[in-house]
């Protein structure tokens, strides 16, 4: 199922939107500030890429308040505008049956749209 998900995800509009991911984590990765940010923006366009069969957790090292300061610059950045259009995306998925798996990526997505410091992909 996870392979068939994946493909239609990406015939379906997943792979523009990795590449929006990945474009702009290259033009955060230009400048040297702005590299932490591109680093968690390319991990968002890998989940966007291959959603299915991927899981997001917490990373078992504490890194004290570095995340949590992280985190709330880029929910200032422009972190909430990503997670809400996740949420937006995934609640109109969610309308129809067949939508549904593809209503839980986007809500997969949100999750570490919103806080993506501290979290690993599986």
């Amino acid at each position: 199922m996870k392979t068939v998900g994946n493909i239609i995800w990406v015939l379906f509009g997943g792979l523009e939107l990795a590449l929006g991911y990945f474009t702009s984590g290259l033009a955060l990765c230009i400048t040297i500030i702005g590299i932490p940010f591109g680093l968690q923006i390319f991990k968002l366009g890998v989940l966007a890429l291959w959603p299915f069969g991927h899981n997001v957790r917490k990373t078992g090292q504490n890194s004290g308040c570095l995340n949590t300061f992280m985190n709330v610059l880029w929910f200032f950045i422009g972190g909430l505008w990503l997670a809400l259009s996740h949420l937006l995306l995934g609640v109109l998925f969610y309308i129809t049956i067949i939508g549904i798996p593809f209503g839980r990526q986007h809500f997969k997505l949100a999750g570490i749209a919103f806080t993506p410091f501290g979290r690993e992909i599986d």
